[in-house]
């Protein structure tokens, strides 16, 4: 699992799909979310506005992150 760190308390998902580089823009992380690919704390979440706080596990496909 790969840790990505954040400068502040809170990070919207598909703003940390971009900072872990797993899209290069915002109309990829609609269609990540869409097909059901991502996995927040072990559950598909389809809200690219969902906030993300330190500690938080995000996986798409076979790739685990921790938010720090």
């Amino acid at each position: 699992m790969d840790y990505i760190p954040i400068t502040g308390d809170r990070i919207k998902l598909g703003q940390f799909l971009k900072l872990a580089n797993l899209i290069d823009q915002g109309a990829d992380a609609k269609m990540l979310l869409a097909e059901e690919r991502v996995l927040v704390n072990g559950e598909v979440d389809v809200r690219r506005g969902r906030q993300l706080v330190k500690g938080d596990t995000v996986e798409v496909d076979d790739m685990a992150f921790r938010v720090g």
